[in-house]
């Protein structure tokens, strides 16, 4: 008999697993030890510690994806974080301890607030937070807008080898584009994924790996552009091969709805359009699948729209709407907005008052350093990164283990030299420890107190670890803390965005049901419900007092996701036949009707969903 696991005991022990990114290892050995030894040489420690810092941060946010969408990634949580460092520096110049704690309290509220827009912003939300607090806390002899430029441009150092260096093992055609290439490829194989899952028990988890692939590859090919098109035709043939896998997504979600098993020859046809992705070539003769059903004469047309595609290999939309400036505020400022902007100042507000007692009482000893703690506050409160108790565990842990190995290095290596690398292989192993946040923490602490001893500091890691264990007991008080409005806000706040994503899927399908805009909307109905999942499973993996506020939320997803995939029926046996017949009728009522009866179970205002079906 198996013993299982609490959930939050479970998710502090679970790691991401994959193959290494060896393109990220070696821009984070190129990044923040080259900029130190640079600096150093020069004669401008203090600088090459800010530019490391910066190079640093950026390197957490090195994640797979496009050149194209790294520029968002990277710079917007940069740019952040040099505007944080210069008001953490002008005030902590000019302002005594109270105002400055009032400050820093308030610009918490505002970056947690903006945290909940999404995960650039809240890359940027941790950034500004943590280069705040180094500016305040870390006196350094450079003036606030040379830490600024120096943070920046250590951050602008890992973007551009980032966008310059090519992949190892790049796939065929401009290096430039294969991290788009790869994950337009991924769009086919999660097609094909779902059409063998088709009347299985498996459908459902291939489902949602479609979802997950066709969000990617839309992220990579959408990021910024100086121009409103595609301007080169490898890019032009990339956004035409990622719109032909709309419909064939949308044909094998009507046949995994219909539970049935297909065949294998009908997943041989996007098997084949992977593979000619991958290769920049041509697709070849493709297997056509029965038409005995509406959905398999909706996948066959797919597959016949396809082929033309690859073979003209035009420019068409990627169907993906930006959200309007209201939409921002919105999520700003909404239910969940308020309560993570909320927890976000109090923590942030907290530990800055106490380091700053902690430093003028003398605890810290000589040195005037005071950041580490509420910089620590920062990444724990940080939901993005796991449930709070698994937060807590793994920075606590994580943060011994790298003191300890730290104080190690620091008895037998030459200074500075051997602390420059230090810090140039804790920024190659980065990308591989971000798997685990422990091990992110631990490789993350070995880089600043090296970074930090360069600079000056002395050797404090058992300082560093009782900051640690104190920035943990107050996120741990503030996160049980009772907050104004309802708990679970972040939970709520994803479950109504999604019922307001099916809301207008499943309405402009039973209205005007045009194509372009019926694939936007169902692309943004799982974005949503992907978005509200993941919120969930990090919700429940909490303490049970704090699990307990977003029960029934699991079940009001699985109810919306059942009606989005009912949806996507519709709309394909719409456009084979004109009309939904009875029984898919009966099956939309149904599911409005358990929807209704779930609401009750987790209040959420949304929109009133048509009944007329």
């Amino acid at each position: 008999m198996s013993l299982a696991l609490p959930p939050w005991i479970a998710h502090a022990l679970r790691a991401q697993r994959g193959p290494v990114p060896w393109s990220a290892v070696t821009r984070g050995a190129l990044a923040a030890g080259p900029l130190l030894l640079a600096a150093v040489v020069a004669g401008r420690t203090g600088l090459g510690v800010v530019a490391a810092i910066g190079a640093m941060l950026a390197g957490v946010n090195d994640r797979p994806g496009s050149r194209r969408a790294s520029v968002r990634r990277l710079g917007v949580p940069a740019s952040a974080g040099a505007a944080g460092l210069y008001v953490g520096t002008f005030a902590g110049d000019r302002l005594g301890p109270v105002a400055l704690t009032l400050l820093l309290t308030g610009l918490g509220l505002v970056a947690g607030g903006m945290s909940a827009v999404g995960p650039v912003a809240s890359g940027a939300g941790t950034q500004l937070l943590v280069a705040a607090a180094i500016g305040a806390g870390m006196p350094l002899p450079e003036g606030d807008w040379e830490r600024a430029l120096a943070y920046l441009g250590g951050a602008g150092w890992l973007l551009a080898l980032r966008l310059a260096l090519p992949t190892p093992g790049a796939l065929a055609g401009d290096f430039r584009f294969d991290g788009e290439r790869h994950a337009v490829a991924a769009v086919y194989d999660a097609v094909a994924d779902l059409l063998d899952a088709a009347g299985s028990e498996r459908a459902p988890v291939r489902r949602a790996g479609l979802t997950a692939a066709l969000d990617h590859a839309q992220d990579a090919l959408g990021g910024p552009r100086l121009r409103r098109y595609a301007s080169s035709s490898a890019e032009r043939r990339l956004h035409a091969q990622y719109a032909a896998a709309l419909p064939l997504a949308e044909a094998a979600t009507a046949l995994a709805w219909e539970g049935e098993a297909v065949g294998a020859r009908a997943a041989e046809g996007p098997r084949l359009l992977a593979t000619a992705v991958r290769d920049n070539a041509h697709t070849g003769p493709l297997p056509a699948p029965g038409r005995s059903a509406p959905a398999l004469r909706a996948l066959d047309d797919a597959l016949l729209h396809a082929a033309e595609a690859f073979d003209q290999g035009s420019g068409r939309p990627l169907h993906l709407r930006e959200r309007t400036a209201r939409e921002v505020l919105r999520a700003a400022f909404g239910s969940g907005g308020r309560e993570y902007g909320l927890r976000v100042a109090l923590c942030f507000g907290a530990s800055v008052a106490i380091a700053q007692a902690l430093h003028h009482a003398r605890w810290y000893g000589a040195h005037e350093h005071w950041y580490w703690l509420p910089a620590t506050a920062v990444f724990l409160v940080k939901p993005d990164l796991g449930p709070l108790v698994s937060r807590v565990l793994c920075r606590a842990a994580g943060t011994v283990l790298g003191a300890l190995v730290f104080a190690g290095f620091a008895a037998v290596l030459p200074r500075p030299g051997g602390l420059v690398a230090l810090v140039a292989v804790c920024g190659a192993l980065i990308p591989v420890a971000t798997r685990h946040f422990a091990a992110q923490t631990a490789a993350v602490t070995v880089l600043v107190l090296a970074l930090v001893m360069v600079g000056g500091e002395p050797q404090a890691s058992a300082g560093r670890i009782v900051e640690t264990l104190l920035a943990c007991a107050i996120v741990l008080v503030v996160g049980h803390l009772p907050m104004p409005g309802q708990r679970a806000g972040g939970v709520r706040a994803r479950i109504a965005a999604a019922g307001g994503a099916a809301h207008a899927y499943l309405a402009h399908v039973l209205g005007e049901n045009s194509r372009g805009t019926r694939w936007t909307l169902r692309r943004e109905a799982y974005r949503a419900l992907a978005e509200a999942r993941t919120a969930i499973a990090l919700a429940a993996a909490e303490l049970p007092s704090l699990a307990r506020h977003s029960e029934g939320a699991a079940e009001l997803a699985g109810t919306l996701e059942r009606l989005v995939d009912t949806t996507t029926a519709c709309a394909v046996h719409l456009e084979d036949r004109g009309a939904v017949g009875p029984e898919l009728g009966r099956q939309l009522a149904a599911l409005l009707e358990e929807l209704a009866d779930d609401r009750r179970h987790m209040p959420l205002r949304l929109p009133e969903l048509p009944l007329a079906v």
